[in-house]
């Protein structure tokens, strides 16, 4: 798996390339698809910029904000999708975050 941090400029390039979104986000996932099990599962994209924005807003460290995004795009990369499931990334979320004493996840935070 990779992980790659870049800024808002280059994430909203990547939205709009890749969802049609012209804005900038906190995460993407790039499942590398592949009929081999051993290679690996892709990379999470996340940026820095809204990262930090959304750590302030949600009284969160740096550190903790991008676990949050990382753990959110990882569970994409495995296959779950919060836009068509029916609450199951959330679930796994959720018991992920609990297991590793992390604030609110992000599709908790799109509910409220």
């Amino acid at each position: 798996m990779e992980l790659v941090l870049v800024d808002d400029n280059e994430i909203q390039d990547l939205n709009k390339e890749h969802r049609g979104k012209d804005k900038p986000t906190d995460v993407l996932s790039f499942p590398f698809e592949s009929e081999f099990k051993h290679l690996p599962l892709g990379s999470i994209i996340i940026s820095v910029d809204t990262a930090k924005r959304q750590a302030n807003e949600e009284g969160n460290s740096l550190e903790m904000e991008l676990q949050i995004l990382f753990l959110h795009g990882l569970l994409h990369l495995q296959g779950y999708d919060h836009e068509t499931d029916n609450g199951e990334m959330n679930e796994k979320e959720e018991e992920l975050r609990k297991n590793l004493n992390l604030s609110s996840g992000l599709i908790n935070r799109s509910m409220n």
